[in-house]
């Protein structure tokens, strides 16, 4: 019957498309010259969304002379990738495109502890007694 089989495909893609993880993209901004309080504080929200499960784009934006500190650009992201190499991974190192410089990180697969295997009857152990020697 071609409407059952109609009706079983529909259902079919109702069920994958519900199993679908939907990937959030976070954007955190950083200017060159990115004050250490200001870095930490978006740190711990990069944190935050990486154990959420979010991927985190991180960018740099140059503002008028600014493209001139390129060199810092790139250290401020790569110590932002470093500082979470706990959480995350890096998709794509430090990149320029035009007045931003980019960096994704996308989080780790969280090591989910295994059931310890259930722990077997201990039979009785019986110690082999040793025969005495007397060296003379």
């Amino acid at each position: 019957d071609y409407s059952k089989f109609l009706y079983q495909l529909k259902k079919r893609q109702k069920e994958q498309k519900a199993k679908q993880v939907k990937v959030n993209v976070k954007e955190i901004r950083f200017g060159p010259q990115t004050d250490d309080h200001d870095y930490n504080f978006k740190l711990k929200h990069a944190k935050g969304f990486l154990e959420d499960g979010d991927k985190v784009k991180a960018y740099v934006f140059f503002k008028g002379r600014s493209i001139l500190f390129k060199e810092q650009g790139e250290v401020l992201l790569l110590r932002f990738a470093n500082d979470l190499e706990d959480y995350a991974k890096v998709d794509q190192m430090p990149i320029l495109e035009g007045k931003r410089m980019t960096i994704q990180l996308s989080p780790k697969k969280k090591d989910v502890p295994k059931k310890p295997a259930a722990p077997k009857p201990a039979a009785p152990v019986q110690k082999a007694e040793k025969p005495e020697t007397s060296e003379e």
